[in-house]
């Protein structure tokens, strides 16, 4: 709910130079970054961390517009066969994060509980508040702004960086005001066909806040269901970033879509068919990376879709970040503990939802191929069309 109005905060300035009608992307990382750094730190000062409601509801509202001003910072860069691929090594930070943070969280608890008289959960706070703030610092002063507008690249690059994208936007008609943009991405049907895809890919997505309690009922103790969290994630990492390249370098989202939700399918089925522990386990393998080998797909999609305008273009990005994340809100209710071991509620559901992921990812390609068709008897000399 929070990367569109804050993005009202500053809609015209730039952050490096002040130079009127530019827009801030470096400034939603550098500034939110920051803020989101500073928000972290005062959890150090809660007694208990059930009772800082506040405090995580605005470290929620100072982190949430990070990963669509990131989506959005690349897409502004990276041609519609290259963005869905720099989207997967961006998302890939947090694949590694959630493969890891048991491992990390659990070595900050154990070496660092009680030093100084702080406990261990704050001592986490401290830390990813501090680390967060360096890196935004640095960030503010690293990150590029717009192609025109970014003042350590040379004339020739800008120009360059420009120019790229402008002749790969279909349908480009510059820039707008905000709530244009606003306006444009409301009406466009396809930007409701994204929010409703990439809302039934994050329901799919639900095991990610389960992962640890599902490896647990394989068996095993604590310390090793922790370290047989990580494999799925790590792979599930590189064949993000592989589908992702796949599908650039064919220029193709549907069958690349399709596919790696069939594999999800294949994944959450067999897991809620068979007790074997060895089994379970290659299910969990499986339906881990067909599930996250999609989400770049949508983002980058969405994207280059929808960027006739640079302002509707971020109010789709966000827009479709916001809905997709909503998946969170009611999805924890698929995974109650009298399911286990099969959890049978939850992966029947996100079969399920992978196959609408994919069956609106073919609804898609009919609208974009109708729209392609017009445009042909539109012009025939056009160049530029829809992927799908």
């Amino acid at each position: 709910l929070c990367f569109y109005p804050l993005r009202r905060l500053h809609p015209r300035p730039n952050p490096l130079q002040h130079v009127p009608h530019s827009h801030p992307p470096l400034a939603l990382h550098g500034y939110h970054d920051d803020a989101l750094g500073r928000r972290q730190r005062p959890h150090r000062r809660r007694k208990r961390l059930q009772g800082s409601p506040p405090h995580r509801f605005f470290l929620g509202l100072t982190e949430a517009p990070y990963f669509p001003g990131a989506v959005y910072l690349l897409s502004i860069f990276y041609t519609r066969k290259e963005v869905a691929t720099r989207i997967a090594i961006l998302y890939t930070g947090n694949i590694l994060a959630t493969a890891f943070a048991g491992l990390i969280a659990a070595g900050i608890f154990h070496g660092l509980d009680d030093v100084a008289g702080i406990a261990g959960w704050k001592w986490l706070f401290i830390l990813q508040g501090a680390v967060t703030f360096v890196i935004a610092v640095i960030g503010y002063f690293v990150l590029p702004d717009f192609p025109l507008t970014t003042r350590w690249l040379t004339e020739e690059e800008r120009q360059l960086a420009h120019n790229r994208m402008e002749l790969d936007t279909v349908g480009n008609k510059g820039e707008t005001s905000t709530w244009k943009g606003l306006q444009q991405a409301a009406k466009d049907p396809m930007v409701w066909i994204f929010c409703a895809m990439a809302h039934l890919h994050l329901a799919a997505n639900g095991f990610k806040n389960f992962f640890p309690t599902v490896v647990k009922t394989l068996g095993f103790n604590t310390t090793i269901t922790l370290v047989l969290t990580c494999p799925p994630y790590l792979i599930a990492g590189a064949s993000t970033i592989l589908v992702s390249w796949m599908s650039g370098k064919y220029n193709e989202r549907t069958w690349h879509i399709t596919a790696s939700k069939t594999v999800a399918v294949i994944g959450f089925a067999s897991a809620a068919a068979t007790l074997n522990t060895a089994g379970r386990y290659v299910c969990m393998v499986i339906f881990t990376i067909g599930t996250y080998a999609v989400n770049s797909l949508i983002l980058g999609w969405c994207g280059s879709v929808c960027g006739q305008t640079k302002e509707k273009k971020a109010v789709a990005i966000s827009m479709v970040t916001m809905i997709m994340n909503i998946s969170f809100i009611w999805t924890p209710y698929l995974w109650p503990s009298s399911d286990e071991p099969r959890y049978a509620i939850a992966m029947s559901s996100s079969a399920a939802f992978s196959i609408g992921t994919a069956a609106l990812a073919w609804v898609a390609k009919i609208i974009l191929k109708r729209r392609n068709q017009k445009l042909r008897a539109q012009d025939s000399e056009t160049e530029v069309f829809y992927v799908y």
